[in-house]
């Protein structure tokens, strides 16, 4: 079962994506960019919020945009996350957008 989104991966979501586009870009975290990466299969939604993260930051809010960072996730996610600047810093991505 693929992991859901976390809290926090949803408050990006909101704020990345327009409300019309959310629906599809949370279906292609939760279903492609989850459980089925490599090395994933045993994380929930808080181990998985580095990789949604990242593919959130490099979408800047186009389902396009976010296809391609989660087909790169697929590929090697360490990719993705060195695209992101999360590669070097393993709380880099919490940084990301929290100041609300």
């Amino acid at each position: 079962m693929a992991p859901p989104l976390s809290p926090q991966t949803r408050r990006r979501l909101d704020r990345v994506f327009a409300p019309e586009l959310r629906a599809e870009a949370e279906a292609l975290l939760v279903e492609r960019c989850g459980g089925n990466l490599p090395l994933c299969q045993h994380n929930g939604p808080l181990e998985m919020e580095r990789i949604r993260f990242a593919a959130l930051k490099l979408s800047e809010g186009e389902l396009a945009a976010l296809r391609r960072a989660v087909d790169l996730a697929y590929t090697d996610w360490r990719d993705l996350l060195m695209e992101a600047d999360f590669g070097h810093d393993p709380i880099a991505h919490h940084r990301w957008l929290a100041g609300d």
